[in-house]
């Protein structure tokens, strides 16, 4: 039997001081990372979940159901796994002389047109590039910052609202490079899309009256590296992932109620629509 929806909509009925974005796919009701289980479509609560082991055998392997419990950020281990694996492949691939990098990494010169660089018109580097890294120092930095922040981000917002975010910024972070970098210099790496989990977090967090300071200290702490002399850093795909990710994390908050929900995918629709939009504007001008 269908239960009513709680009244404090946005808030784990199990855990009234959690704020969550995820509704149990059953009874409605609002529902934190330690509350989800995965079911067939989106996660069920607690309370749905012994009722369907009362009426139904379990079918699940134990080890698979703590494996990928609705808490496990899943998406954000995926994304580490994929991004360990793409740097042993340019490992392998570079020591062969197959040049793996060099078809992977992304200067703002491939979004323009051949006949203004010479090069071919590579729009989907904005995106490769931000699963390759450049030395194993690189990668190690991403990849704990990502599971730090992965982790905590990952169980609040849901497993597709967290994979939006983090292509997106990604994508963004990109897009800074083009706007703002040389055209002739080549980026790779996660840490645009990592800065937009940053954004995305220090807007949630002032939202729902945490405190951020420790949050913007690190923050500032971050972009300041990539200001200084002898840094290799690219600064511009940290501020456009900062940027999109904070412009992803305010339209999660203005929609995490439920009258307003409807509302949430088209405006991120409208948000990669200006992004492709922008990263195009050297055909127009």
């Amino acid at each position: 039997m269908t239960q009513p929806v709680d009244s404090r909509a946005g808030y784990c009925y199990r855990h009234p001081d959690r704020e969550s974005y995820v509704l149990c796919q059953r009874c409605g009701r609002t529902i934190c990372g330690e509350c989800q289980t995965p079911a067939a479509v989106g996660v069920i609560c607690p309370e749905c979940m012994a009722q369907q082991r009362a009426t139904h055998p379990r079918t699940k392997p134990a080890w698979l159901t703590r494996m990928t419990g609705g808490g496990a950020p899943v998406v954000t281990y995926v994304i580490i796994a994929i991004c360990v694996a793409v740097f042993i492949v340019q490992t392998i691939g570079d020591l062969l002389g197959l040049q793996v990098t060099n078809a992977l990494r992304y200067a703002g010169a491939y979004s323009y047109p051949s006949a203004v660089t010479g090069l071919s018109f590579e729009p989907w580097r904005m995106f490769t590039s931000i699963f390759a890294h450049a030395n194993i120092l690189h990668l190690l930095l991403n990849m704990y910052t990502l599971w730090v922040f992965g982790s905590a981000l990952e169980p609040m917002l849901g497993r597709a609202r967290y994979l939006a975010l983090f292509l997106i910024s990604g994508f963004a972070g990109s897009l800074g490079v083009l706007l703002i970098a040389s055209p002739v210099v080549p980026v790779v790496g996660a840490s645009g899309a990592i800065f937009g989990l940053f954004g995305a977090f220090l807007i949630i967090q002032r939202r729902l009256g945490g405190n951020a300071t420790q949050m913007l200290v690190l923050l500032a702490i971050n972009l300041g590296i990539g200001f200084l002399p002898g840094f290799s850093i690219a600064w511009q795909a940290h501020v456009g992932g900062l940027v999109g990710g904070f412009l992803v994390g305010l339209i999660y908050v203005e929609t995490r109620q439920p009258q307003r929900r409807r509302w949430q995918l088209p405006l991120l629709v409208v948000l990669c629509v200006v992004f492709v939009a922008l990263s195009l504007i050297h055909f127009f001008v």
